[in-house]
């Protein structure tokens, strides 16, 4: 890209290099990139390309005594150098002319402030405003991202607060300096889908509003074609290719460009017929949390998490059950796993499920495995691979050698595409990715009838997510495998269902098969989701 005096940000040859035990490590290599007034450049890429140390270096916000920029490396704000400004003037820029909003918001705000005082701070420390003053002015800022009942909102803690509104409340104190350039990083990766419409929106309209420029961090390519001018793909510290989006979506030149687009999930080709019977069924399916406790029992106020729900799993097939958070999804999958005390009828192979004995329970959760939505918090640390996938052999296999414990795990390693010598690894050794795949080897080691699939791609990167999402189909493929899948990402939900139930605040308000749901839509709440998504 070309350079001019009338660019917000000019950033040339950036290079950041970390100092480690084990030697440097070049994480962004000579990069070079502009954003113009009013306009925003999206930085694309995955875990470890660098997007992030290169926003931190526009902020000087790396840790610099193991962090070192080039001698040639340049950062200009309005023309002004940024590398080699003091503590002091580099607090002048920071919120004044550079604003950032982080992807997780509970842990950018202070947990024993309330969200009201936190934007006043910023008012008081930056523009010298009064404590009324700055009050009055961080009203009006929570009105203007659409807070609901500012006043309210402003004496709330974070906790107190939803994730859209939390992040709602970062762009509040973001802006509150109208700043030249807005920093996004990751802003809507752990929000719903209609959240994170609604929010990106919202930057659009302040965008124009204050006449600011972006640049917006993400790995979601859907996310660019709808909100940047401008994109620089990342890999491994480089920018392979950049350009108007509009180009580098239609003619990508680099492999990895190419890759990131051929990542996004597709549609899953629809069974012609649902087999006869179900594997899962469940009628009139109730649970209920105790939320006050009176002296009469019958008197006793609860929480109506599922309501009278009516769901079916087939053999071979995936169940799709999709919601935002708070909608009851993953409550009915626990119930459905006899996880979670419930109401109604539960039958698993023509087997209603209260009337079975504990020993005959135990038995049955062989044939019921979970994949969890964080790899790493659900494997244990102190544990090797080999350890975590045999841990079902220990409690429903018990009568087999350890030759033939070990065959199975190895086994079931190679249906992951993992090689033997995970064996002997530990959990923090791997990638996400590979984590994934040892948590699906520790569920299809038994050999069980259904997989509940508790978001199992919200935490990759998008090529890994479709390698994921490849692996699942060709598993249930081979073993005739049948999936209860449940996530807020309808993409992943389309590339893996054949069967979707869309849940909201505890009743399912439609279903039906999967190119029915997708394409023909009936309900307002569905046809919301499917708009904020643009599938």
């Amino acid at each position: 890209m070309e350079y001019n005096n009338k660019r917000i940000l000019e950033v040339k040859n950036l290079s950041v290099r970390f100092k480690t035990r084990d030697g440097s490590i070049d994480a962004v290599k000579s990069i070079s990139f502009s954003i113009d007034p009013g306009k925003t450049l999206a930085l694309v890429g995955e875990s470890g390309s660098g997007k992030s140390v290169t926003a931190r270096s526009i902020l000087q916000l790396l840790p610099y005594q193991i962090a070192t920029h080039s001698l040639d490396s340049s950062i200009k704000l309005n023309g002004k150098e940024l590398i080699g400004l003091n503590k002091s003037q580099m607090n002048n820029i920071r919120g004044n002319l550079v604003s950032m909003v982080f992807q997780e918001p509970m842990t950018s705000l202070n947990p024993y402030q309330r969200v009201g005082d936190q934007v006043d701070e910023i008012l008081i420390v930056h523009k010298n405003f009064r404590k009324k003053d700055a009050r009055s002015r961080t009203l009006s800022f929570l009105d203007q991202v659409r807070m609901q009942d500012p006043e309210l909102q402003a004496n709330s803690y974070p906790h107190q607060l939803s994730g859209g509104q939390r992040q709602r409340v970062m762009i509040a104190m973001a802006l509150a300096n109208e700043p030249d350039l807005l920093i996004a990083d990751e802003p809507t990766t752990a929000l719903d889908v209609t959240v994170e419409k609604a929010l990106l929106e919202l930057l659009l309209e302040l965008q124009k509003q204050l006449g600011m420029s972006i640049l917006y961090i993400t790995h979601d390519l859907n996310v660019v074609q709808k909100f940047a001018n401008d994109v620089c793909v990342m890999k491994e510290g480089e920018i392979v290719e950049s350009g108007k989006v509009e180009k580098v979506f239609a003619e990508p030149n680099h492999s990895y460009t190419r890759k990131l687009l051929d990542s996004l999930p597709k549609p899953k080709a629809q069974l012609k017929i649902l087999p006869e019977e179900p594997l899962l069924k469940a009628k009139n399916l109730e649970v209920n949390y105790l939320t006050q406790k009176r002296f009469l029992k019958r008197k006793n106020k609860y929480f109506r998490a599922v309501k009278d729900l009516n769901i079916e799993v087939y053999y071979g097939s995936t169940t799709g059950l999709v919601g935002e958070s708070g909608s009851g999804k993953s409550t009915l999958a626990r119930a459905l796993l006899g996880l979670e005390k419930s109401e109604g009828f539960i039958a698993f192979e023509g087997k209603d499920l209260n009337t079975l004995n504990q020993k005959e329970k135990r038995f049955m959760k062989k044939d019921l495995q979970i994949v969890f939505q964080d790899p790493y918090g659900s494997l244990s640390p102190r544990k090797t691979i080999g350890e975590i996938v045999g841990e079902g052999l220990k409690v429903h296999e018990k009568g087999i050698s350890k030759s033939e414990k070990e065959s199975r795990i190895l086994e079931a390693l190679s249906e992951v595409e993992l090689e033997n010598s995970f064996f002997y690894r530990f959990p923090h050794e791997l990638s996400g990715g590979q984590r994934q795949r040892v948590a699906i080897a520790r569920a299809i080691i038994l050999k069980p009838k259904l997989i509940l699939l508790d978001e199992p791609t919200s935490a990759l990167d998008v090529s890994i997510q479709m390698q994921i999402i490849k692996l699942l189909s060709s598993l249930q493929e081979k073993h005739h495998l049948s999936y209860l899948c449940i996530s807020h990402d309808l993409r992943v939900i389309r590339a893996l269902s054949d069967l979707v139930y869309v849940m909201k605040g505890g009743v399912v308000v439609e279903h039906g098969m999967a190119d029915q749901v997708f394409n023909e839509p009936n309900n307002e709440y569905t046809k919301q989701l499917i708009g904020a998504i643009n599938i």
